[in-house]
């Protein structure tokens, strides 16, 4: 599957996922954490936005300056609604060019969607759009390798890097992982990594 198959997928899938997603927000751990490193108000990156439910909103109500980006436009339609004067693009990560750095950008459930060598090419792209002391969080895989998942009633591609080479590619591009948990028990068995611009 390649970033043209996702869009369309998650086109044809926004309602049903967006009515799927889990509001129950067993992300706040590492939402919290990754709040601590920001400054009050600082500007956040939302990659992978979908339709802002719970992520995106989660952040909004926190008072950060919140751009979201997606490659589906049904999920962008969604949010737009939702949030009017939000700042919402699309955009594809493997492409992405902004005209803004971010104190933190977050990609939960969204940067795993692009293969390996795209996660290599696109470390570089979110390195470039965080300030220094910027903060990255995203979701992986617990291991190299690739797998599948669900979006709506549709199979989607996942797929990782393995820690290792996420903590030398990071460090490539002047950032020091963090944090990494592989299938966390207390954010429903996601694997999450978190790093720093030096």
């Amino acid at each position: 599957m390649n970033e043209t198959d996702t869009q369309a997928l998650y086109d044809r899938q926004a309602a049903a996922f967006d009515a799927q997603r889990s509001r129950s927000l067993f992300e706040t751990p590492w939402l919290e954490r990754f709040a601590r490193a920001l400054p009050a108000g600082g500007r956040v990156l939302d990659l992978g936005c979908g339709a802002g439910e719970p992520i995106a909103r989660w952040l909004i109500d926190r008072g950060y300056n919140l751009t979201g980006v997606d490659i589906s436009t049904e999920m962008l339609d969604i949010a737009r609604a939702r949030w009017p004067q939000g700042d919402w693009r699309q955009a594809n990560m493997r492409t992405l060019a902004l005209d803004v750095r971010f104190d933190g950008i977050i990609g939960w459930g969204s940067f795993f969607h692009l293969t390996p060598d795209a996660q290599r090419d696109c470390l570089p792209r979110l390195a470039a759009h965080l300030t220094p002391g910027g903060t990255l969080l995203l979701t992986v895989g617990p291991e190299a390798g690739e797998t599948d998942g669900i979006a709506g009633d549709e199979r989607v591609y996942h797929a990782s890097l393995s820690p290792a080479e996420y903590a030398k590619r990071l460090e490539d591009n002047g950032l020091r992982m963090t944090a990494f948990i592989a299938e966390d028990p207390d954010t429903n068995h996601h694997s999450v990594l978190m790093a720093r611009k030096t």
